[in-house]
């Protein structure tokens, strides 16, 4: 067995929604598990968020299996669904879809007065990707709510721009204006949102990469807001080789000593889900000690230096994110998000659970 491992801590889990919740004591939690659980594993993020008031996904064959797991609660496919089809399993495991088109409209309306499905209306104020124009929705409300087989409709939208300078002043605005004298509960604030909007709480928050100890903000991490990872990529070193000025280590050479120095191999490389584009100077904690990769990331190992780690040795633990190395430092080298690295676990990587 290769000594790489994820470490997936459910308390941390727990923790980081319990943040959300007091970010939001008034409003319910919709908790965001698409993606694999943002790569932490669905059913294992469904467990340990269970205390949540619902739960969001995209994928309707992951809600099926919640609900035949047991779990009772609401569950929202957040992009609605594609077929008809779909629509008989999802009035048959009581599934709260999401609309946000006149397709998903028209397939909706051919649903029987006896299905009972809850419709989240998502309309766009400025993401421009999905939902409904706001001067739509007094027309689709209307069709909505004249059809029998629709019971309880919740406006929804999703802000552009709520982890950034530019806020989400002009998406309140257009939700006023399609709110206004409409007596309908609300879902609107996403992580960045819950964490710095407080008048975007409404009924439903969507908190996503927050519950898995990630900051949505560039500037932070997620322990900036008390928030805990809850994943740690680790591996061990496998080899220590010891550079000439000169030598150079990996595909292409693109690392070159300019002195003499001492180099780690470590059992993780792309196929792990490491990024391969991650460049020299990537931080990566070996033993106790912050340091930065070396060269290119190759498919199964990658290179760091131990200058100065001078108890570093074959079987020497090695952090590729998560504990004492942020995820969010490691994305920020790599030139990309928290969020690409941790849905990028690859199956191979074994799962370890801590409670």
């Amino acid at each position: 067995m290769r000594p790489i491992s994820a470490t997936i801590d459910l308390s941390a889990l727990r923790h980081n929604l319990g943040v959300a919740r007091r970010h939001a004591p008034r409003s319910k939690v919709f908790a965001v598990i698409k993606a694999n659980g943002y790569g932490h594993g669905f059913m294992r993020a469904a467990r340990a968020l269970d205390q949540a008031d619902g739960f969001a996904l995209i994928e309707l064959d992951y809600a099926v299996r919640l609900r035949e797991a047991g779990y009772r609660r609401p569950i929202l496919l957040l992009e609605g669904f594609f077929e008809p089809r779909e629509l008989e399993p999802i009035a048959a495991y009581r599934l709260t879809t999401a609309i946000h088109t006149r397709e998903q409209l028209d397939m909706l309306l051919s649903l029987p007065a006896d299905a009972g499905v809850d419709v989240m209306l998502k309309f766009n104020t400025g993401m421009n990707r999905l939902g409904f124009q706001p001067q739509e929705v007094p027309s689709v409300l209307e069709c909505l709510r004249g059809h029998a087989g629709i019971r309880e409709i919740t406006l929804m939208t999703h802000f552009a721009n709520a982890d950034d300078e530019r806020g989400i002043g002009g998406a309140l605005a257009i939700l006023e204006g399609v709110a206004r004298g409409l007596d309908l509960p609300q879902s609107l604030a996403n992580s960045a949102a819950i964490l710095r909007f407080p008048q975007s709480h409404r009924d439903w928050i969507r908190p996503g990469i927050m519950l898995y100890g990630c900051s949505p903000f560039a500037d932070r991490i997620g322990a900036d807001d008390d928030l805990k990872p809850a994943m740690t990529l680790e591996s061990e070193l496998i080899a220590v080789r010891e550079l000439a000025s000169g030598d150079s280590v990996g595909y292409g050479g693109v690392y070159t000593a300019e002195a003499p120095h001492r180099v780690g191999v470590v059992a993780c490389g792309y196929a792990d889900g490491y990024p391969r584009h991650a460049p020299t100077g990537t931080p990566v904690r070996v033993g106790d000690r912050l340091t930065r990769t070396l060269g290119r990331v190759s498919m199964d190992m990658l290179c760091v230096d131990l200058n100065g780690i001078d108890n570093a040795r074959v079987g020497t633990r090695v952090v590729l994110w998560g504990d004492g190395n942020p995820v969010e430092h490691v994305a920020a080298a790599a030139g990309t998000v928290g969020y690409e690295l941790l849905c990028a676990l690859a199956p191979r990587v074994p799962i370890v659970e801590r409670s």
